[in-house]
Parts: structure tokens; C-alpha cells; sequence
């Protein structure tokens, strides 16, 4: 198969802050300053010859307009094949979607060069693409001009993509009045049927429905089937296991691994295991989770657990600004997706307020959980429910460890029990002749 998309070597430069935000007199007397090898005729005393890379703190105004320096990617290079599913996994801010947006020429490589063969169909942001006084119809017509396709082709295309937009009595509305589900549904429906060579899909699918979200992932399937290329970013390892033959992570704007979708997925989440929890903030709330910390039955600090413990997951958090009846929500996710969840706008149970320095804890008591690596990710909710304080995030991490054949398990696909069914709820045959056999993940006494 032919090599489609080429990246060699692709860093990506921002800065931080504030840039200029002087008159343009200065800004032009500075440049000229900078082809004569002259001294900065607007940095400070003591600033003389730093550069806007080293000087951060000096970020705004007309005291330099200097800005912090950060690269979102340094030295990427990989290569996608005609046909292959390619999967981004990494942290958020890893720099996945600006490879995305450098492929699509939404942004361009500070250094490096990427080159592509086919036509390209983006799906980066909700909305992406769309003028928002044009009707749906007319974003389509526009969406398959901007592709290349003529009028009759789209034509041809158009009812189909109405139809698996769900959006029939919609489609002559302004999409400036559509939902961000109704964007994405119209989106991918057009991005997906207007037949590009590469479909490059980003988070947004999140967006949808789960009905639309395993919709869009067979289209994805049947895509690839045809021969075309596909990209996908997203934080749902299941999607991209089950969808993408090959993974890339990336860690720091770095291609930290690169290999099939499996091994890449399990890579990563052994990673989470071994990393310490990260404290995540809401300056605008003032209310900042600086750690979570998982313990057994004994109370005692873990990161291994055995079927059928208890897991304890405190939650220890400060605030600077009190914050009245929030809602909290616990899950355990697994290597394909979530398991279990705690949730406070389902069980009725309430805070108060969250009010300076304390403490949440919520145990799961005998967890039915299979030896594998598995997550903590954490939520907050303001009073109204529907606003997050703190989106969910992966905050800690471990791993059910122990031997199957000790809980009475005696078959012959041990090894591949944790990666398909990796939760146990206690169950009990009752055979023909009239013996039962159960299992439940309690150490039968000896």
C-alpha cells in the first residue's frame, strides 16, 4: 500500500500570553531593531538582549509584550499507509489535536513538513466547517464544494446523508439554531458520505449520543473497509481498540510509542498505573482536587487490590471560594471502557458545600473486578447539575491483581477472562442432574 501521509519531523511553536498589544509604530521599530542586530528599543532595564522565548514573565502590555514559550509538539515524524485506521491516544495536551490541525492545514509546522496524498475530511470541533446563517442543506452543498466534488455528485449523495444525519425536518434550519449533537450528527454525516480519501475524526464524536457514537464507528469501519484512511483521536481506548489496526501515543508533544492498537493501549494504561495522582483546578470556581488516594480494607495506601477487597477512593480537595451542593461523581474504567460508577445526582446523596480544606470518601465494597489495569476518574458538578466544576479526569490508577484458579474458576481461558469480562457479578448454575456450581470472587475456605 501507498504511504499517504508523511510527518518528518513536525514541531509546533505558541506562546503563552499576551503578544504585541502595543502601537504598531513599536512593533515596527522593534523589528527594525532586530535586522540591525540592534538592542530591543522597548525591553526593560535588565532584559536588555533576552529573548521573547526566555522572558515568560514579561508577558503584556507595552512593558515588551513578551510571552511565554511552550511547543505542543517537538520532532514528530510518523507515516499512514492507504487504508490503515490510525488511533492518537496520550493525555490531555499530549498534542494530538494539533496533529490533526497541522494535517488539515487548519495550522501550519513551525519546523518540519507533512505531506499528504488525498483529499482530506476533517471532523476537529463541533461545528467545524459550517457557516452558521446557512441552512443544513446548504452547509452540505457547501461542505462537498470545499472538497472538490461537483454539484451533481453531492447531489447524489445528499439524501443518504440526510438520512444518517436523523436531521430530515431540520435540514432547511439555519445551523446557528442546531444543538451540538444536531452539529455533530449533520458533521460526520457529511464528512463520512462525501466519499475524502482521509477522514480525520477528533474528540468530538463524544458529543453524540452512544446510539450515534456506534453508528459513526461502523461508518468508520465501512470506510476503511472501501480503502480509505482514517485518523481518530479519543480517550475511549474500547472505540479505539475495536476500531484502529495501528496506535500512536503521544506524551509531552512527543511520539513516545508506536505500534498495533492493542499493544499501544495496553501501554498506556500500564503507564497510569505507575504514575502518581495530579491535582486538577477550577480557578474560576476556586476549587482545586489535590489528590486521590486509594486504600484497602485495612485503610491502608494502595495500588493493588484482589477481587473481592474493598476500594476506597478519598477524594481530598481545597477551596478558596465556597461552593454550595455540588455533585460528585466516582467511576472505575476499564481497559474497554467503564465499569462501575458512583454518582451523586443518582444515589440522592449530597454535600453541603465544599468550603476550604477536606475530604470525600466513597468506598466500593467488594469489588467484582477481574485482575487487570483499571482507572479512577473523578467529576464535579455544579449545583445545577448540568455545568462541571471539574470534567471528569483520570486521577489515580490500579491493578487488580491475584490467581483465578484460587476463586474456584477452573476453565480453560483464564488468561483471556480480565480483557473481555473483567467485571463479576456472583452467579450459580444449576445443571440438568441437579448440582449447582457457583462463583463469586470470595476465596473459598479451606
Amino acid at each position: 500500500m501507498s504511504v499517504v501521509i508523511q510527518v518528518d519531523c513536525v514541531s509546533k511553536h505558541y506562546h503563552l500570553g499576551q503578544i504585541g498589544g502595543r502601537r504598531l509604530v513599536d512593533d515596527v521599530n522593534q523589528w527594525l531593531a532586530k535586522v540591525r542586530g540592534k538592542e530591543d528599543p522597548l525591553s526593560q532595564i535588565g532584559l536588555t538582549g533576552v529573548s521573547p522565548q526566555s522572558s515568560g514573565s514579561n508577558s503584556s502590555g507595552r512593558n515588551g509584550g513578551q510571552a511565554e514559550a511552550i511547543w505542543a509538539l517537538k520532532d514528530v515524524s510518523f507515516e499512514v499507509k492507504q487504508g490503515e485506521v490510525l488511533g492518537l491516544i496520550g493525555r490531555n495536551g499530549a498534542g494530538k489535536s494539533t496533529v490533526l490541525k497541522i494535517l488539515s492545514r487548519v495550522t501550519a509546522p513551525t519546523h518540519g513538513e507533512v505531506r499528504v496524498k488525498g483529499r482530506i475530511a476533517s471532523l476537529l470541533e463541533v461545528g467545524t466547517g459550517f457557516h452558521p446563517e446557512l441552512t443544513g442543506r446548504e452547509n452540505i452543498y457547501l461542505n462537498g464544494a470545499i472538497l472538490g466534488m461537483t454539484k451533481s455528485e453531492i447531489r447524489g449523495k445528499f439524501d443518504e446523508i440526510v438520512a444518517f444525519s436523523d436531521l430530515e425536518q431540520f435540514i432547511d434550519t439555519p445551523v446557528k439554531r442546531y444543538s451540538s449533537g444536531m452539529y455533530v450528527r449533520l458533521a460526520f454525516a457529511v464528512a463520512a458520505h462525501l466519499e475524502p480519501e482521509i477522514l480525520i475524526v477528533d474528540e468530538v464524536l463524544a458529543v453524540g449520543d452512544a446510539a450515534f457514537q456506534k453508528k459513526c464507528q461502523g461508518k468508520m469501519k465501512d470506510a476503511a473497509g472501501e480503502g480509505r484512511t482514517i485518523l481518530f483521536v479519543s480517550h475511549n481506548m474500547e472505540a479505539v481498540r475495536g476500531l484502529c489496526q495501528r496506535g500512536i501515543w503521544l506524551k509531552d508533544g512527543r511520539l513516545h510509542k508506536d505500534g498495533t492498537a492493542d499493544e499501544i493501549v495496553e501501554s498506556y494504561f500500564s503507564s497510569l498505573s505507575n504514575e502518581p495522582t495530579f491535582a486538577k483546578s477550577n480557578q474560576v470556581y476556586g476549587l482545586v482536587i489535590q489528590k486521590v488516594v486509594l486504600k484497602n480494607n485495612d485503610g491502608e495506601e494502595k495500588g493493588q487490590f484482589y477481587p473481592g477487597e474493598d476500594l476506597i477512593i478519598e477524594i481530598l480537595y481545597d477551596t478558596q471560594v465556597r461552593v454550595e451542593k455540588p455533585y460528585i461523581t466516582v467511576g472505575v474504567i476499564g481497559v474497554h471502557g467503564p465499569c462501575f460508577t458512583a454518582n451523586m445526582m443518582l444515589d440522592g446523596a449530597r454535600l453541603e458545600a465544599m468550603d476550604g480544606a477536606g475530604m470525600i470518601a466513597c468506598r466500593f465494597k467488594s469489588i467484582p473486578l477481574l485482575p487487570q489495569r483499571y482507572t479512577v476518574k473523578v467529576a464535579v458538578r455544579a449545583n445545577n447539575g448540568a455545568e462541571f466544576i471539574i470534567d471528569y479526569e483520570e486521577f489515580a490508577c490500579f491493578r487488580v491483581v491475584g490467581d483465578l484458579a484460587e476463586y474456584g474458576y477452573k476453565g480453560g481461558f483464564l488468561t483471556r477472562a480480565s480483557h473481555y469480562t473483567p467485571v463479576v457479578v456472583p452467579y450459580e448454575w444449576r445443571l440438568p442432574d441437579g448440582t449447582t456450581t457457583s462463583v463469586s470472587l470470595s476465596r473459598p475456605l479451606k
